[in-house]
């Protein structure tokens, strides 16, 4: 049993593990800003998760990186850049807007819009009315038979 509880127990600790001490910078101040710019860079493998949140080794790789160009003297702009350079605007994970990003922003309104004619159309095209003709004679005593009542 007590083997049990400890096998569950190191299922929590695993989050632990996942930053190594030795990654760590040793200043306090150069430390959050890694932390901050490993918010703002997307997992290339992972699916639209920080690399802050990831576990993957590229993730790993990605916060190595950045650790040892915050140590180099490299400020955010040229972090970013570099890691834009060597993996295109998807490693951000608020692409900037310009013409290759376009379709990026404007995707779901686009989807909003198409969808929106769809319906517009559909509901258009539909009759207006259902056929109000008065029953048959046949058809009106049939309807009563059905509902149990001799209405008259």
């Amino acid at each position: 049993m007590r083997l049990l509880l400890a096998l569950v127990l190191s299922l929590f600790a695993v989050n632990a593990w996942a930053i190594d001490d030795r990654e760590r910078l040793s200043d306090p101040a150069l430390e959050e800003r890694a932390r901050t710019l490993f918010k703002e860079v997307r997992c290339v493998v992972c699916q639209n998760q920080s690399i802050d949140d990831s576990e993957a080794q590229i993730a790993k790789d990605l916060r190595v990186i950045i650790r040892e160009q915050i140590a180099e003297g490299k400020d955010e702009e040229q972090i970013l850049g570099f890691l834009t350079a060597r993996y295109g605007d998807y490693v951000l994970l608020e692409p900037p807007f310009k013409a290759g990003t376009w379709l990026l922003w404007f995707s779901p309104l686009i989807v909003l819009l198409i969808g929106g004619s769809i319906a517009w159309v559909a509901l258009r095209s539909r009759p207006k009315t259902v056929n109000s003709a008065p029953l048959t004679a046949e058809e009106q005593a049939r309807l009563d038979k059905l509902m149990g009542s001799d209405r008259k």
